[in-house]
């Protein structure tokens, strides 16, 4: 009797050590599988970080691209042409004095193409500043519409944002369009909220000069920012300019800066870099 009691026991104590060494390795193995979370996840913020400063310095444009800027009328000066080697799809050069909005324009056979796709034809989150694919690529319409994304460190359209304030809104009033055979000037006279889905300002191909005072009081009733233009072209105030942007304060919302062209010159070199 003795005996059993004593096996009983030591059977009992057996048992017992077993279920804590079970224990102890349970916890052992969930201490490793913590500390490879950590780990994982520390890897993981250290990769989003690193990918999107990548992001934000590929929206800027680089010092290599930046080189093709058109910059005047004379022979030294680069030109459009010199680009559109690199990729015939670039049909202009945008710039909006006193911003950081100063890039090639390109136009695909789709508004889907140049999304996230730079000028040289790789994938890039910050994709490209393209013209609507239902534009004419040399800006002879009535309305001509731009698109780029809203990058939050204000590059690529990130900065058409600011104009919804007055105080930057009246302060950053002019912006240039260097075309292949001419300079034209912009006078930015409207800032407009929408959304996504307004057939009115995304339908670009529906107007004509005959028609352009529609969307005229249209931009004005919708502007949250608005001014008439200090200058007039010779051919008067009949095309207009759209830059449209994401906007982050509503879904699908939109944020477009308006102005007007005008043709001021006419360069030097039509072909100079083709000859």
């Amino acid at each position: 009797m003795i005996n059993e009691t004593t096996e009983g026991q030591e059977a009992g104590e057996q048992r017992e050590e077993l279920f804590f060494k079970v224990i102890e390795a349970g916890n052992k193995i969930l201490e490793i599988l913590a500390a490879l979370f950590i780990i994982l996840m520390l890897l993981y913020g250290a990769y989003s970080l690193w990918d999107t400063c990548q992001i934000n310095r590929r929206a800027f444009i680089s010092g290599e691209l930046m080189k093709y800027k058109p910059a005047g009328k004379t022979d030294e000066s680069p030109s459009l042409q010199e680009l559109q080697k690199i990729n015939p799809d670039v049909c202009a050069w945008l710039t909006v004095d006193g911003t950081k909005i100063d890039y090639p324009v390109v136009q695909g056979e789709t508004n889907l193409e140049y999304i996230n796709q730079d000028i040289y034809g790789e994938f890039a989150l910050s994709g490209s500043i393209f013209l609507d694919s239902r534009n004419d690529r040399k800006f002879i319409d009535s309305y001509s519409l731009l698109y780029g994304h809203h990058m939050d460190n204000g590059a690529m359209f990130g900065d058409v944002m600011n104009y919804k304030e007055k105080e930057y809104f009246e302060s950053h009033k002019t912006g240039t369009l260097y075309l292949n055979e001419q300079l034209e000037k912009i006078q930015w006279f409207a800032c407009v909220e929408t959304d996504a889905y307004d057939e009115v300002i995304y339908n670009p191909q529906d107007y004509k000069k005959e028609n352009l005072e529609e969307l005229m009081e249209y931009i004005k009733a919708h502007a949250v920012q608005y001014r008439l233009p200090e200058k007039k072209g010779k051919e008067g105030w009949n095309r207009i300019i759209g830059l449209s942007t994401c906007s982050n304060d509503q879904t699908n919302g939109r944020v477009i800066l308006y102005g007007f062209l005008y043709d001021i010159t006419v360069h030097s070199r039509v072909n100079h870099s083709a000859d």
